[in-house]
């Protein structure tokens, strides 16, 4: 089919979206419905990609009439059938349904009220998630079985859609609500501690609740219940730090904060930053950080470490680059055999943190101390001949984070993760690519992939050998899985080949320090000479401007319009 993915931005979900279905040999391209004011322009793009279908895993933005009239248009709503409006996931989460859903459904001049193409239904988690936890896991997977289900469906010209009011409704919570204010997510630090939490998830990753601490009013992210508190503390109080946490006191425990952000209607600069690079007290106790909020852990199993990173939206500041790097150290001085590196089951790692670096006094000083220090770890993995390392891409990751992937011996992937190596920020990119990339795909290949710019799923990192092999999609079944592949490589006799092999490679070419110098030289240029618009790129992400135009590789049907 030639199908077009009609979206308000090209987000993860419209990446494993993309990925998928032009992997199944589908054409597909891509129209960014915010870059067209005039509904005609966009009628008039969709009527140049002359569409089979269109789909909207993640649309925003009203479809014009003259589109949905025309082509059909589906939907993918994060709601179950009957949920209507915006904020379905941010009424879940804090409503404690016990259930949720995704529904396809066309497009009409009624938002989300539709005829039904495919639906699919999944267990909220016990504990509240974050809302994009929630979105990039449960959601994101009913919702990619949506699609292969419409796309089905529209190959058979029989089938016709049904109107929602003739199916039942096996959610009692889904109906029709509008946009989740500001007042409705507020809360009191008087609060229990759990029921705070679980408004902050509900928005978190955006857009974050509004609170003051410390006499500051920011936007408060990554929550976590923490001990029990001390009476003698007031509520909204700091009562300790760890790493780039803070602890503040509530109506029961406390609860820990792991980002905050100053809004921008209150004079601040609007960047969600770690915790304490807003309240930075250093004479605040340092206390031991909730597990949920724990950058590192480590864990141990006979002959197998795991070493598992826990980054907020994957992004690596100089600070945490230089705490995973002693962890990492510590990790690999054990006595064992086989080292697995892996994320959460909600991020791998997305490389250095724009944020932190846009809001630096010395935004090229910053990145270049965070480069140097995300170099520090692929270095220390790829020169590693004491250990076999397996990196896990247990979620999405993308530019360095992949590369920071593939700087282990061997690399696995769990089914629906999307990976982006790189993307057009105006660099030239580091963390050894030029040495791990080329390794293991080619030089031909790896210089498409660093050109192009575009994600690639599992299944195709696998297929061209980004990836040593896939795993499965339930996150839970994926860490059993890794967890026997990494004792198979305990096994002496493949263990000690393995490390030969590595041994010799590294041998035969120039060392790594070789092709992080030959990087960091093309990196300086970007950094502090802004030739390639790093500064302008990086302002626009950190900013969350919306692009001016679809790129022209997400869109080949503008090629044949013009």
């Amino acid at each position: 089919m030639n199908i077009l993915l009609l979206v308000s931005a090209f987000n993860g979900l419209t990446q494993r979206a993309w990925c998928r279905l032009r992997e199944r040999g589908h054409t597909v391209s891509v129209e960014l419905a915010s870059t067209h004011e005039d509904p005609d322009t966009l009628t008039a793009m969709v009527q140049g990609a002359a569409p089979d279908l269109i789909l909207c895993p993640f649309l925003k933005h009203r479809v014009p009439a003259d589109v949905w009239q025309k082509w059909p248009t589906v939907i993918i709503h994060p709601g179950p059938i009957g949920d209507r409006g915006p904020s379905s996931l941010d009424y879940a989460i804090m409503d404690r349904e016990s259930q949720w859903g995704v529904t396809a459904l066309s497009a009409v001049e009624e938002m989300d009220a539709g005829p039904v193409w495919a639906w699919r239904l999944f267990p909220m988690p016990s504990e509240p998630a974050a809302k994009a936890a929630l979105y990039n896991g449960a959601v994101a997977d009913a919702a990619i079985e949506c699609i292969d289900e419409v796309v089905a469906k529209a190959a058979d010209p029989k089938f016709r859609p049904q109107p929602q009011e003739e199916l039942p409704r096996p959610v009692a919570g889904a109906t029709t609500r509008p946009f989740m204010k500001r007042d409705q997510r507020q809360f009191s630090w008087t609060q229990p501690a759990a029921e705070i939490v679980r408004r902050i998830r509900a928005a978190d990753s955006a857009p974050g609740v509004r609170c003051d601490i410390e006499g500051q009013t920011v936007h408060v992210f990554d929550a976590a219940v923490g001990q029990a508190r001390t009476h003698r503390f007031r509520p909204g109080t700091i009562v300790g730090r760890g790493g780039d946490a803070i602890a503040v006191a509530t109506g029961t425990e406390t609860v820990w904060i792991g980002q905050v952000k100053r809004p921008r209607d209150l004079g601040g600069d609007g960047i969600k930053l770690p915790a304490t690079a807003v309240f930075d007290d250093a004479s605040l106790p340092e206390l031991a950080v909730p597990s949920r909020l724990r950058e590192t852990t480590y864990t141990r199993e006979g002959d197998v470490g795991v070493l598992t990173m826990r980054l907020y939206n994957g992004a690596m500041s100089t600070a945490q680059c230089r705490r995973v790097k002693s962890a990492l150290d510590e990790a690999l001085a054990q006595d064992t055999r086989v080292l697995v590196l892996r994320g959460s089951d909600e991020y791998f790692s997305n490389g250095i943190h724009l944020n932190v670096i846009d809001a630096a006094d010395d935004p090229a000083a910053e990145a270049w101390a965070n480069i140097n220090a995300i170099n520090d770890i692929c270095t220390a993995l790829v020169s590693c001949t004491d250990q076999l390392t397996i990196g896990a891409f247990t979620a999405s990751a993308g530019a360095g984070g992949v590369m920071l992937g593939l700087a282990c011996d061997v690399v696995v992937a769990r089914e629906g993760i999307v990976l982006n190596p790189y993307y057009d920020m105006g660099l030239y990119g580091s963390e050894l690519h030029t040495y791990t990339l080329p390794r293991r795909v080619g030089a031909g290949t790896a210089a498409r992939l660093l050109h192009d710019k575009l994600p690639i799923d599992a299944a195709e990192a696998a297929r061209i050998g980004v990836a040593d092999a896939m795993g499965p999609r339930d996150a839970r079944t994926f860490s059993t899985w890794l967890g026997d592949l990494a004792q198979s490589y305990a096994d002496p006799r493949w263990h000690a080949e393995t490390l030969e092999t590595k041994v010799r490679t590294l041998r035969k070419t120039h060392p790594p320090e070789y092709f992080a110098a030959a990087e960091l030289a093309e990196m300086a240029k970007d950094f502090f000479d802004d030739r390639d618009g790093f500064s302008a790129e990086r302002a626009a992400f950190v900013g969350k401007h919306p692009p001016v135009e679809t790129p022209a590789k997400l869109a080949p049907h503008r090629w044949s319009f013009a």
